[in-house]
């Protein structure tokens, strides 16, 4: 029983770490860049999410309200920021990086530094009883949420015309800019886009877990680990590293727990000497 629960808890935290990579892996995607303030995003939507919790008892709201304030702290970042360095990777690197830091001390200067948690909404309490087991409501909902997300972004992603335009910029955006596409608006809409996921993933996290300062470096590690493992700027990709990271870790911390991080890192490491690019990425020429 105690391998099972162990495994739904490594399921709940691969739901929303796929959540977290999936935004992550979009920006570098189209910017090649690594976002280094999306941890950041995550820590900051998890407070909002909390905050309007306070106010409106309404947990589907609240999460609403948090994606779409870090949507648009990241439209903000990339339109007025990140622009006007386009092309240089360290000075975008630099500056992903200077609002990480100034969003965490901002963090802490509005909500303090207590830890906050979530309550879980009526829905997810309790058990709920399948074949005669016991499986907890809140696992069964991150699974699902992730599935549904999954399911919508690989539906955009690979049968419409935004996706096709995604999909060709990813792998040579200069042509698809000769093309007569808008490259920079695109740029920004899936910024924002990776904003807002990391918003949804914060409150997520937030209510499975706990929300404090200091997450947002935690849960970029995390993210970073299951993007360089699945593969960087592969959908699929982030399904995979967010399975394998988040077992590994889960059974990880059980089996021997002064060695969680290690199943966590050796894979990685592994991986990064024999194949760079990932397990389902491709070879990126930025």
């Amino acid at each position: 029983m105690i391998y099972f629960i162990t495994f739904l808890n490594g399921i709940s935290l691969a739901s929303y770490l796929f959540i977290m990579a999936l935004g992550l892996n979009l920006s570098f995607g189209l910017l090649r860049i690594v976002n280094m303030s999306h941890g950041a995003f995550f820590m900051v939507g998890g407070f909002v999410g909390w905050s309007a919790f306070q106010f409106t008892e309404n947990w589907w709201l609240s999460m609403l309200i948090a994606g779409v304030a870090i949507g648009l702290l990241a439209l903000f970042q990339e339109f007025v920021l990140l622009r006007r360095a386009r092309g240089n990777p360290i000075m975008e690197t630099l500056i992903s990086l200077s609002v990480a830091v100034i969003l965490a001390d901002a963090t802490i200067g509005v909500w303090g530094s207590l830890p906050r948690r979530i309550p879980f909404p009526e829905f997810l309490r309790g058990p709920l009883w399948i074949g005669g087991m016991p499986f907890p409501r809140s696992s069964l909902f991150a699974f699902a949420f992730a599935v549904v997300v999954g399911i919508i972004f690989w539906i955009v992603l690979k049968r419409t015309k935004v996706g096709m335009i995604i999909r060709a910029g990813v792998d040579n955006f200069e042509i698809v800019s000769t093309l007569g596409i808008n490259v920079r608006v695109l740029f920004t809409v899936m910024f924002a886009v990776a904003g807002f996921m990391a918003g949804v993933a914060g409150m997520i996290g937030g209510t499975f877990q706990m929300i404090a300062p200091g997450e947002d470096l935690r849960i970029m590690v995390f993210a970073l680990v299951v993007m360089i493992l699945g593969g960087m700027g592969s959908f699929e990709g982030s399904i995979l590293g967010a399975i394998i990271i988040a077992l590994a870790f889960s059974f990880g911390s059980l089996l021997a727990p002064h060695l969680g991080l290690f199943f966590i890192f050796a894979p990685v490491a592994l991986i990064l000497v024999f194949r760079p690019q990932g397990i389902l990425g491709k070879v990126v020429n930025i």
